[in-house]
């Protein structure tokens, strides 16, 4: 990504999102690309050869080209359109995990800390959503969590417990710990 300064009266950035994910930032007939450049009042071009993504947007437009950024990658992390959307609210906000930065390139490694984050039949990343009031996707190499700051830091912090080899009951009573606080405020 790269801010460019092109035209100093805009606002450019170039995005690679997984190929597979550019069927989705489109939408059926072009309708979610439309959604977000109307909902943002930005330009998006889509390259869906090779997935580069160019937004622009007038440098008055900052905050909502920046949303628009955002609701790009976290589609491409493997959000919904519909999930995504929630980060038009500014209160909201992205977080990306990447999983090569915190354990290394094994392939191995990598399946098995997504898999203690999912746990099974997806209980692990449910508890996390439900106890944070958070949205949670593991897509590919990274782990992304679409919430408010002060929830996504607890759900940031169940998500290191599970990848630094803490158990999920270790997790779930921290998960637990953070909601009994929540409700004594």
């Amino acid at each position: 990504m790269a801010l460019s300064c092109g035209n100093p009266k805009m606002l450019e950035e170039y995005l690679k999102i997984p190929k597979e994910r550019i069927a989705v930032v489109i939408g059926t007939n072009g309708e979610t690309k439309r959604e977000i450049e109307k909902l943002t009042n930005t330009k998006i071009e889509v390259d869906s050869e090779d997935g580069d993504i160019d937004v622009s947007a007038e440098e008055g437009n900052a905050i909502n080209f920046y949303i628009a950024l955002n609701i790009i990658k976290a589609i491409g992390r493997g959000f919904s359109p519909e999930h995504a959307f929630l980060l038009k609210n500014e209160e909201n906000t992205l977080e990306i995990i990447d999983l090569k930065e915190e354990l290394g390139k094994s392939e191995k490694m990598l399946k098995t800390k997504r898999g203690r984050v999912i746990g099974r039949k997806g209980k692990a990343r449910k508890e996390i959503e439900e106890k944070t009031n958070c949205l949670v996707s593991v897509y590919g190499k990274t782990i992304a969590i679409i919430g408010k700051v002060n929830n996504i830091e607890n759900a940031r912090k169940a998500v290191d417990l599970l990848l630094g080899g803490a158990s999920h009951k270790t997790a779930h009573a921290f998960l637990a710990r953070k909601e009994r606080k929540k409700f004594e405020l």
